[in-house]
């Protein structure tokens, strides 16, 4: 279940140099305005490429949306506060582009799967969130109903330079902040600002740190699963995939994965084991790598390999543990072969 309870969208028109703020929410009867609101933060909250932070101590923004959780500040008021802070430093760019700002407040309910999950049985926990989004204007061509000089009914093309994103585009940048642990997620890009390049969202407005996503945590646990699988003789594809499988498999509530058990899974030997742990280390992935359920099971479900001889192969990644479904073997003339068991039907694609 998703619920919007609070929006407000508020205009920086830096071309004509007037920036409106809105004085009252958006009319969440309207369908249209709702549904449009409620797709741009669901596809917002589960973006693979969002960055995580944590507020400072001395964060003002952390104080002041506190108090918003606890119903001490307005709505509007604080989205207000937002827009104006992030007017005023993004009209302090050299070219700044027009956008709106969607602040919203929503609620999502998750379910959490419990120890009777072979009878279905879940827990649903409703996670509240505070957001502010960047919606960048696009010019597009409309059409225009007007009338010629002699009266006569004629249609125009027109450029309009306020058409707000598709709601299954990508936000290039936007926040939402967890009521109940204050935990952040943002996507944001450096900006030259009065001359010296800054992140708007996590260095100027938040004041939060910034961490990699689930995504680049993924991509660096994969990228040395594969290093220290050819540097020990490791098949690559075996062990990716098996990594692949574990994260999907055990990516728990606390989203926290150890690599303890990782390597465990992964690798049979001592060796590769203790490789992997210190070039870890060295990334400073610590000993373990925070990454969200929903993230690690969208990118670890399948494994993809491609062969020298042109091959493709994509297969769920929880089969690299069943030698009766597919096996990997090395031949004595140190070449690869794959073979495929068990196989009921084939269809073209």
């Amino acid at each position: 279940m998703f619920k919007i309870n609070h929006a407000v969208l508020h205009v920086f028109d830096f071309v004509s140099c007037v920036n409106v703020f809105s004085e009252d929410e958006l009319d969440l009867t309207n369908k249209n305005v709702k549904s449009y609101v409620m797709r741009i933060a669901r596809h917002a909250l589960g973006g693979m490429d969002n960055r995580r932070g944590e507020f400072f101590p001395d964060s003002g923004f952390a104080a002041e949306l506190s108090a918003y959780f606890k119903g001490e500040r307005d709505f509007v008021d604080l989205s207000v506060q937002v827009a104006q802070f992030m007017s005023e430093e993004l009209g302090r760019m050299e070219n700044p582009s027009s956008c709106d700002l969607l602040v919203v407040d929503f609620e999502e309910e998750i379910a959490a799967a419990t120890a009777a999950a072979e009878a279905a049985a879940y827990n649903a926990r409703s996670e509240h969130y505070f957001g502010l989004l960047l919606l960048e204007s696009k010019p597009a061509f409309m059409h225009e109903v007007g009338r010629g000089e002699d009266g006569a009914t004629r249609n125009n093309i027109e450029r309009h330079h306020a058409i707000l994103p598709n709601p299954s585009q990508k936000i290039a940048s936007f926040a939402l902040v967890n009521a109940r642990t204050m935990a952040v997620q943002f996507v944001d890009k450096p900006r030259q600002i009065a001359g010296e390049e800054r992140w708007l969202i996590p260095d100027g407005l938040l004041q939060c740190s910034n961490e990699a996503s689930s995504k680049e945590l993924f991509d660096t646990t994969m990228g040395l699963v594969e290093e220290v699988a050819e540097e020990f003789g490791v098949n690559s594809a075996v062990a990716m995939g098996r990594a692949k499988a574990y994260l999907a498999e055990n990516a728990d509530d606390s989203d926290e994965v150890p690599f303890d058990e990782f390597v465990d899974e992964v690798f049979d030997d001592e060796g590769p084991r203790r490789r992997f742990e210190q070039a870890a280390a060295d990334e400073q992935l610590g000993e373990s790598v925070h990454m969200e359920r929903d993230v690690a099971k969208r990118v670890s479900r399948n494994h993809k390999i491609v062969t020298d001889t042109g091959i493709v192969l994509t297969f769920p990644a929880e089969y690299s543990h069943n030698t009766e479904l597919i096996e990997f073997k090395s031949a004595p003339n140190g070449l690869i072969q794959i073979e495929l068991k068990n196989i009921g039907s084939i269809e073209n694609r």
